[in-house]
């Protein structure tokens, strides 16, 4: 059980900390349970009452114990809360049980309930409210033995009658008492109710389901009754041990045997008398250890081995506590307090203890040897359940032991804290010490020994291939502390106090594993509060907020940071630790943390920490090399800032200058990593460190280059860290060392040659870098760059991605230079090099490239829509009447397609650029076409609430678009991709909007033209581009089946269905596009509802597209032309020809060879004139 409301208590995989929280700190889970009471017991009680009703139905009876299960399952943190409503749920499943007319089904679903109940409360209490008189034995006892071991579908019954049976045998009367006559019936061969209840019990415990369990818990309290103990105990253990001996764990058969004798062997040691089980256990001992089942395969096995293993050392040891053991008083707030009045708690408490146990010398069997040194193997098992076994085994064994033994016990486990040991060793090693601790078997003598090694645990992490190892030992180091703080009186735990504090808050701040922060969290305030600054610390750190691990670098830390008893130990731990982890995503961390912590001792920083780091940037170790450079990045640039706000030089600028020059330099920073170094140059840079004029500079300059040119050698993954950390460090490096005087630099630019690269991504990151120069360098050259941007941008669509940061450059560069009206073209955006960037990007719009990875032509279009918005917005603050009419209306319909169209990311962009566009207001965008009419469909207070990326709601907005003429065209053409699309969604939300507007128009003959008109002009303008053509296709065709062109059809070859029909012939024509054909097919079909001669070619159309070549086409025409004269029954007046055609189309074979032929006659009995084969002609040359 975690401490978190949603966990459930029965997570095999839980933590250490968080498992004996459940056990120890009822405090800790009453505070995250949210229930008081069984709220449901209305509704759990209508369910069981209404088993007689649903157990024949299949269907009702699976989503009656759903519900149930769903009830039981919110207690499963807070069971006790069932338990006043256990007895009247147990009553009325049994007296449903024992009716003779429940029929067997009935009685199964019963024991289900039973068993979910139990599964939730927990066997143990369960069992208890069993009824065990003796008139329950034999029932019991008969309807076990009627079970089907073998029936999966009926476990839970076996598992529940076996628990019932257990309570059973505990009746205080002889069973020989319940056998009857047997010896004086000559006739019958009957056996002993004893006899039965062993070979039932022996039976279930070779299954291979839960009533194994169950079984060894009968066998527990049935071999160990007076009369059974004396007549079968001994008979018991042999069978145990000769199938341990006999049975081998190759197969799964052996597997599930050896599990259940050695659960019974366990469960028998466990609730046995010592004195009965004494005179068995060194032969137990011995069989086990001639089976090795510690080197066995199964974890399960092993973990079994231990526990019966340990129950053996406890029976070779007397029962006692021990008298040297360390005790702190009474956990009792009631007994302390009443105890302090007399003559306190902790001597009263001592001497109570002495008085109970005094400790005798015996001689401690040798067995007991072997059996410690088993636990210590198992310590180191590769299985987390035989380690924490093997521990819990350590604390109980150890507790019989003398105080001379008990420390040899505490100094093997010592060992497992060896760097020669693995991570299995180290985390048993700390459970064990946990246990010790917890029950008073590690005297504070040993703490100055065992506290170092937790410390190093809670810091354990050890690199395995891609991942590392370890977050389980730093997890177990500390439930150790939780384990010392609660145990240990504060004045013994005083000298190590600041050490653990210290550890606890690296690991919550600074772990990378969530769970770990969280375990280490709840620690940090210990019960007495003798942590420095707990209750502040736990405040900031709480068990929730440790969850984010940026959180917890950048801003816990800075708060910790501020008590000085954690200051340097946090900045030691990221500097030793941390900037040399791994994983790149923690060593970025640790140097931004560093960063922030400069502030906390800026001193220490640059006197020690720098000299520290500089060396370690330098070494051969890349993992440790990349993340040394970037923390002396960060702690310049963190010195900096501190000394600029105390208006003074800090000395590390002087001091460091060399080093930083040395590991800077190109020819041994060519091999490192480009990332780490250009984030350094970048720091330096805006640390104004005194390199002007410097030849390093050069190099400098050289990195960045050869970083944005050579791109493509560079793993996909690190390609856009690497850009874009080397703009940063290019726009930096440019701002200081680049300018002589204000306005003026000494350098001229180099990546206008680049753009022509043949190397796409050359081009993409020479754009970006032209994007990223400050505005003294591009002033005077800006007719330059704008015209190799505006060119590169209308490269061929194979250069997607250099099209793409071309649009965003352009953007980048307007707004460095700015905008004046009747400025330079050279130097400003003006009147005169404005169109040529409005072009530029409105043709990028139109950006619908196709490649492996799909719609690549959407990143060009997105950085097209923002880059018109950065760009707009800037000149609308500054020059207005820059902005001609024509050019925000091609901009904003544009906008309004792509808001319109299907894939959400992209649509929900669009839409928030032209809210953004139409919602300005200081100033705002002039010549925005019908602004009245979109701010009634936009109201401002839409911006924020309008979700772009759900299709439910931004298509009802966008369709109303329709009725606006300037923006009907794109409107439509923006909603045919999605009508059209594939996604369910889009396609049912974009449809349901616009038939929605059609049917608000059905009546206005001239809008209704308008519509068809704009829609005609879709197609004509798009034909033969498939990726408007066949959406629309598939939109025409629900526009027809929805009878939205009603209107149409009255008026005989009415001019829209004339053209509409020339452009679907145009479309298909040659075409070999199979869904371009269906969707064709599907259009003829609903234009048979328009009159005249369109009627007549639109059916010649059908017919010629029944003798495709492609057998779909075919077969999927025939079918749909068979329902077409269904659904349009005036198509044929005479009903003995339709009754001829529909018997022809519905027989017709879909044969080449055959269908011809039933073409033709279909032709005739329509009147329509048979198509002619036409003849190829092949001229032959001279």
């Amino acid at each position: 059980q975690t401490l978190t409301p949603n966990t459930t208590t029965k997570i095999p995989d839980i933590t250490v900390m968080e498992a004996v929280c459940d056990g120890e700190e009822p405090e800790v889970v009453t505070q995250a349970c949210l229930l008081s009471e069984f709220s449901e017991k209305g509704e759990a009680r209508a369910l069981i009452n209404s088993l007689p009703d649903i157990h024949h139905d299949p269907v009702s009876r699976e989503a009656t114990i759903e519900k149930f299960v769903v009830i039981m399952d919110r207690y499963q943190e807070q069971p006790h809360l069932l338990d006043p409503h256990l007895e009247w749920m147990l009553n009325i499943l049994l007296e449903m049980i024992r009716n003779e007319k429940s029929p067997p089904l009935m009685v199964h679903l019963c024991f289900k309930f039973l068993y979910i109940i139990s599964k939730v409360r927990g066997y143990k209490i369960f069992m208890q409210l069993f009824p065990h008189e003796v008139s329950d034995v034999l029932p019991v006892l008969d309807l076990l033995c009627r079970q089907d071991p073998k029936d999966t579908e009926t476990w839970e019954t076996r598992y529940i009658l076996l628990l019932w049976l257990s309570m059973t045998c505990l009746i205080p009367f002889d069973l020989s008492r319940l056998d009857g006559h047997l010896s004086t019936d000559p006739g019958l061969n009957r056996e002993s109710i004893m006899d039965r209840i062993l070979a039932v019990a022996k039976s279930f415990l070779r299954v291979s389901d839960k009533s194994r369990d169950a079984a060894s818990v009968l066998v527990s309290k049935f071999v160990t009754r007076p009369d059974v103990k004396l007549k079968r105990l001994g008979d018991f253990l042999d069978w145990c041990l000769t199938t341990i001996s006999q049975t081998s764990e190759i197969t799964m058969e052996g597997t599930v045997t050896l599990d259940g004798a050695l659960q019974s062997l366990a469960q028998l040691f466990k609730h046995g008398k010592r004195d009965d089980f004494l005179q068995y256990a060194p032969t137990v001992l011995q069989c086990l250890n001639q089976k090795r089942i510690a080197e066995s395969n199964q974890a399960t096995l092993r973990k079994l081995g231990v526990k019966v293993v340990q129950r053996l050392g406890l029976t070779f040891l007397k029962p006692r506590l021990a008298k040297w053991r360390y005790q702190r008083g009474s956990r009792s707030l009631a007994v302390n307090l009443a105890q302090s009045s007399v003559t306190g708690s902790v001597e009263a408490t001592k001497t109570d203890l002495e008085s109970v146990s005094q400790e005798e010398d015996y001689d401690i069997p040798e067995d007991v040897e072997n059996i410690i040194e088993q636990l210590l193997v198992g310590l180191k098992d590769k299985e987390t359940i035989v380690r924490w076994s093997s521990a819990k085994g350590i604390g109980r064994v150890t507790g019989r032991l003398p105080k001379q033994l008990a420390d040899e016990v505490v100094e093997s486990v010592l060992e497992c804290f060896s760097f020669q040991e693995t991570d299995n060793a180290w985390h048993g090693g700390c459970l064990a010490f946990a246990e010790l601790g917890r029950r008073g078997l590690l005297l504070p003598s040993r703490l100055s020994d065992v506290v170092p090694l937790i410390i190093r645990a809670l810091t354990y992490d050890e690199k395995r291939g891609a991942c590392s190892l370890g977050s389980n030992v730093r997890d177990a180091a500390c439930y150790v502390c939780w384990a010392f703080a609660r145990a240990y009186e504060p004045s013994e735990l005083k000298p190590y106090v600041n050490q653990i504090a210290s550890a606890l808050v690296i690991a919550t701040v600074f772990d990378r594993n969530i769970t770990c922060r969280k375990a280490a969290s709840v620690n940090i305030l210990s019960p007495q509060g003798t942590f420095p600054h707990g209750i502040d610390i736990v405040t900031a750190a709480d068990y929730f907020t440790v969850g984010n691990v940026n959180n917890c670098y950048l801003t816990i830390s800075v708060y910790i940071a501020g008590f000085e008893e954690y200051t340097k130990s946090l900045i030691d731990h990221l500097v030793h630790m941390k900037v040399n982890h791994w994983d790149g995503v923690i060593r970025e961390l640790a140097t931004k943390a560093l960063h922030n912590l400069t502030a906390q001792a800026p001193e220490y920083m640059a006197n020690t920490v720098l000299p520290q780091l500089l060396p370690m940037a330098t070494g051969m170790d890349l993992h440790r090399r990349h993340g040394a450079i970037l923390a002396c990045a960060e702690i310049t640039h963190a010195l900096y800032e501190i000394a600029t706000q105390k208006n003074r030089l800090h000395p590390t600028k002087q001091q460091n200058r060399d080093p930083v020059i040395a590991f800077l330099h190109p020819d041994l920073v060519f091999s490192c990593l480009f990332f780490s170094v250009c984030g350094l140059i970048e720091k330096l840079s805006l640390s104004k460190m005194p390199f002007k004029d410097d030849p390093v500079i050069t190099g400098w300059q050289w990195l960045i280059d050869d970083s944005l040119k050579n791109l493509h050698l560079f793993s996909s993954g690190a390609r856009r860290g690497i850009q874009d950390s080397a703009l940063s460090a290019l726009a930096a490096l440019c701002r200081q060392y680049y300018q002589v005087e204000p306005g003026v630099a000494n350098v001229e630019i180099q990546y206008l040659s680049a753009l022509m690269s043949p190397e796409v991504l050359t081009r993409c990151g020479c754009a970006l870098a032209l994007g990223s120069l400050p505005p003294f360098m591009i002033r005077g050259k800006l007719q330059k760059v704008r015209l190799h941007n505006v060119s590169l941008a209308q490269v061929s669509e194979s250069q997607t991605e250099a099209r793409r940061d071309a649009a965003t450059a352009m953007s980048q560069v307007c707004v460095a230079v700015g905008v004046c009206a009747q400025g330079s073209p050279d130097r400003v955006l003006c009147e005169g090099n404005i169109r040529p960037v409005y072009e530029a990007l409105l043709g990028c719009m139109n950006d619908y490239s196709m490649d492996s990875r799909g719609d690549v032509g959407a990143w060009v279009r997105a950085a097209a829509m923002s880059s018109l918005m950065d760009v707009t917005l800037l000149v609308v603050a500054s020059a207005p009447e820059l902005l001609s009419s024509d050019l925000v209306q091609r901009m904003m319909c544009c906008l309004v397609q792509q808001a319109a169209e299907k894939i959400d990311r992209y649509r929900a962009h669009a839409g928030t650029v032209f809210l953004r566009l139409l919602h300005s207001t200081d100033p705002a965008v002039p010549h925005v076409p019908h602004r009245e009419e979109l701010l009634s469909i936009f109201p401002p207070e839409t911006g924020n609430s309008l979700n772009w990326n759900a299709a439910s709601q931004a298509f009802p907005h966008i369709t109303q678009l329709l009725r606006l003429h300037q923006y009907q065209y794109h409107t439509l053409l923006g909603l045919t991709v999605s009508v059209g699309g594939l996604t369910e969604s889009t396609v049912r939300y974009s449809s349901q909007s616009l038939f929605e507007y059609l049917k608000g128009i059905q009546q206005d003959a001239t809008v209704l033209q308008q519509f068809g008109d704009t829609l005609l002009c879709i197609f004509r303008d798009n034909l033969r581009n498939d990726r408007v053509s066949v959406p629309l296709l598939k939109m025409v065709d629900q526009i027809l089946a929805n009878g939205c062109f009603e209107l149409f059809t009255s008026e005989e070859s009415h001019p829209f269905c004339v053209e509409l029909l020339a452009l679907c012939k145009e479309e298909i024509k040659k075409s070999k596009d199979v869904q371009k054909l269906l969707s064709c097919v599907a259009v003829f079909c609903g234009m048979v509802q328009f009159k005249g001669d369109v009627r007549q070619k639109v059916l010649v159309q059908l017919l010629m597209l029944l003798c495709h070549p492609f057998p779909v086409i075919r077969k999927t025409t025939a079918s749909q032309v068979y329902e077409m004269f269904l659904t349009y029954d005036d198509v044929i007046d005479d009903e003995q020809v339709l009754a001829d055609v529909m018997a022809s189309l519905s027989d017709t074979n879909c044969d080449i060879a055959t269908v011809r032929t039933h073409r033709n006659q279909l032709c005739d009995w329509l009147g329509l004139p048979r198509p002619i084969l036409v003849t190829k002609v092949t001229h032959l040359g001279n």
